[in-house]
């Protein structure tokens, strides 16, 4: 999907159907849904209804020059137009990618869908189009998943390069973060149960298609108001335009010296003092920022999700995968006072007999390693781990009908577990899980029965580079805060060597979203990463919340984003596209209003000195004539959008530095350069004109 939706900015498969779109929004029913560019465009069509008033009158003199102010007024409303189509034609490519991936496929539905075991029992062929939710689907090798839905039996490796891109195949299995799969991937190898968790045409394609093809419909409360703020320069330069005519009666009739102010200046006046520039690049900014998301393969729910990013200022962020590497590997074992190393190595290995997470095979791999192994013997019963209990393990029932209970977790899971069974944690057991944290590492318990045995150590690797990111975040003026299930030892080791401002030990799910309220209750806009049903709950709560595409279906249904690479270190990278598109808009804004002063120097000179010769000392640029200034102004009002249109599509780029840094540098590159680079340009096309015998 990657290389079929990251075009170019001006890609020539964008281009043709843009300019047709262009011409298609001249529509009044799509123009007044813009108030800035409606007023361009209602002054287009009665300067064109002027010029042939005065074509029909004779009136050679004006003619020309009254079809040259229409014909740029229209410019300027077909380059807004086109801006605009321009930034939806992306959305549209996405969407018709994405479109293409839809296919008709057959599953194999089993006929009693609330069946114990599925795998061996009986199915007939069903069109996808004709399963429900509820419905229980098998997939084979070769076989295309259907819909989407959660895996209830089997493991298997998909492919889902046509959903994420990426082309090294996944793991899919029952139970856990890794259950969900998305409809329109291939299974590689070995076979799935799948319960189907949506109806058609509610899939995460769907949705998906949804969102990129709804972009245009949308408005974030930031822009709604910078429209309102529009609207209201707009309203106040029209009443004081159309104020300027009987002004101009009065004094020519009082003075009775020089002309009255023609219509056609008039509304050339009020298109050039009213925000055209920013006004014509709204939409189109709007747009390009949820396409610049997809770009990144990223499908946000909405533009007012991508606009949230950039006002956050507290991040939530999980440690292990983003903060560090992840996969943490067994180093050493450490034994309780009394307990050989053997016996502690062979009941942590048989405890993780049954854990398929890479923490549980590296403690089998090292007991190995080791040389200490012993097989379970007897009817072995397998406690999987729990977000609540945070320990997994084994129970065994031997030949003489003894229960042997093993568990491996967090060490005070383990010390209320053995407490609880009238058992104790030994000092010297805690204090050695108090150096391995201090080491940066997690100790993991390890008891039989009421019987602690010892710690195992796991180290993770704090990721390269990481701390240089948190420190241009800490420049942003958003603090992060790095959670984990970890003990606080361990989570305050990591967070020193990761640069984190804050963490979150022992984290619950129900701790999460204390946490998240807790902020926002403070008024901070929060944003969150998560994969797994337990974290759902603060995904729903959190401002900005991105889920990942291999998470499970309540995660991504929680999230107002998915990340299709299913990589949380993205919600960096979000963070930044949100403050790009702020800055974007804003950087535009400032242009805008800037760049108004030059086109007061030109255009009420020229359309008053008749009047009132002292105006001519306002002629700084030294214009050629009254028709040539107006009509300067009227051309660089209509470029300047065409010319911008590059910078609205792909966004200033967002530094890290300090807000009261960033507003100087903006305000000097687009409020100094919107002041200056209209005078340059406006005198220049005045030249041209006169040059050519154009005006």
């Amino acid at each position: 999907m990657k290389t079929k939706t990251h075009l170019t900015l001006f890609d020539p498969v964008l281009l043709k159907p843009a300019g047709k779109a262009a011409f298609a929004k001249l529509s009044p029913r799509v123009q007044w849904r813009n108030p800035v560019m409606f007023v361009v465009y209602i002054g287009s069509i009665v300067t064109t209804l002027l010029g042939l008033q005065a074509l029909q009158d004779n009136r050679a003199a004006s003619v020309g020059f009254i079809f040259a102010v229409a014909l740029w007024l229209w410019f300027t409303v077909l380059f807004s137009n086109f801006a605009e189509a321009l930034a939806e034609g992306r959305s549209k490519a996405q969407a018709a990618s994405l479109r293409g991936l839809k296919k008709s496929t057959w599953a194999k539905k089993f006929q009693v869908p609330s069946a114990k075991v599925f795998h061996g029992a009986a199915w007939l062929p069903e069109q996808a189009e004709n399963l429900r939710k509820g419905d229980v689907v098998m997939v084979e090798t070769g076989d295309m998943i259907a819909l989407d839905g959660e895996v209830i039996e089997g493991v298997a490796t998909v492919d889902e390069s046509a959903i994420t891109g990426e082309s090294a195949p996944v793991v899919r299995e029952s139970g856990g973060d890794f259950s969900a799969v998305t409809g329109g991937t291939r299974v590689l190898s070995d076979w799935l149960v799948v319960r189907i968790a949506v109806n058609p045409g509610e899939s995460f394609l769907d949705r998906m298609i949804s969102m990129v093809e709804g972009a245009k419909r949308q408005k974030t409360p930031n822009e709604i108001a910078l429209t309102i703020l529009l609207v209201a320069l707009t309203i106040v330069f029209l009443i004081v335009t159309v104020t300027l005519l009987p002004y101009s009666v009065f004094s020519v009739l009082a003075g009775k010296a020089g002309t009255v102010v023609s219509l056609t200046a008039l509304i050339a006046l009020l298109v050039c003092l009213i925000p055209t520039t920013i006004g014509g690049l709204l939409s189109a900014i709007g747009v390009a920022g949820m396409s610049r998301m997809m770009q990144a393969n990223v499908i946000a729910t909405s533009g007012r999700a991508v606009e949230a990013a950039g006002d956050v200022d507290v991040l939530l962020l999980d440690k292990t995968g983003t903060i560090t590497h992840g996969n943490r590997q067994a180093t050493s074992f450490v034994p309780a006072p009394g307990v050989s190393q053997s016996r502690l190595a062979i009941c942590a290995l048989q405890a993780s007999t049954a854990d398929e997470t890479p923490e549980g095979r590296s403690i089998v791999a090292l007991a190995e390693r080791l040389g200490h192994s012993e097989p379970l013997t007897g009817e072995s019963h397998e406690v999987p781990f729990t977000a609540q209990t945070r320990m997994s393990g084994i129970d065994v029932r031997q030949a003489d009908a003894c229960l042997r209970s093993l568990r491996k977790g967090a060490v005070d899971a383990i010390r209320k577990h053995v407490e609880s069974l009238g058992g104790i944690v030994l000092a010297e057991v805690a204090r050695a899980a108090d150096e391995v944290a201090r080491r940066g590492s997690t100790p993991l318990a390890v008891c039989e029965g009421a019987t602690v045995l010892g710690v195992v150590e796991l180290k993770d690797i704090v990721k390269a580079g990481i701390k240089e990111r948190f420190a241009e975040l800490r420049r942003m003026g958003i603090k992060t805060i790095m959670i984990t299930g970890d003990n606080r030892l361990t989570a305050a080791a990591i967070a020193a060597e990761a640069g984190v401002d804050d963490f979150l030990a022992e984290a619950t799910p129900e701790e999460k979203l204390r946490l998240i309220r807790q902020y926002q209750a403070e008024g901070r806009l929060v944003a969150m990463t998560g994969d797994g049903t337990n974290d759902a709950p603060a995904l729903a709560q959190a401002d900005v919340a991105v889920a990942m595409s291999s998470g499970t279906q309540a995660a991504k249904e929680a999230g107002n984003m998915v990340d299709l690479d299913s990589n949380p270190t993205k919600l960096l990278e979000i963070v930044e596209t949100g403050k790009a598109l702020l800055m974007t808009r804003g950087s535009l804004t400032t242009f805008s209003i800037a760049n108004d002063v030059a086109k007061y120097f030109a255009i009420i000179p020229a359309i008053f000195v008749t009047t009132y010769p002292q105006l001519a000392a306002l002629n700084v640029m030294r214009l050629g004539s009254p028709a040539s200034a107006i009509l300067s102004a009227v051309i660089f009002n209509a470029l300047i959008i065409m010319f911008l249109i590059p910078l609205a599509l792909k966004g200033v780029k967002y530094r890290a530095i300090g807000a009261a840094v960033l507003l100087r540098r903006n305000l000097l590159i687009y409020g100094v350069g919107g002041l200056i680079v209209p005078f340059i340009g406006i005198k220049v096309i005045d030249l041209l004109l006169v040059a050519l015998h154009l005006a």
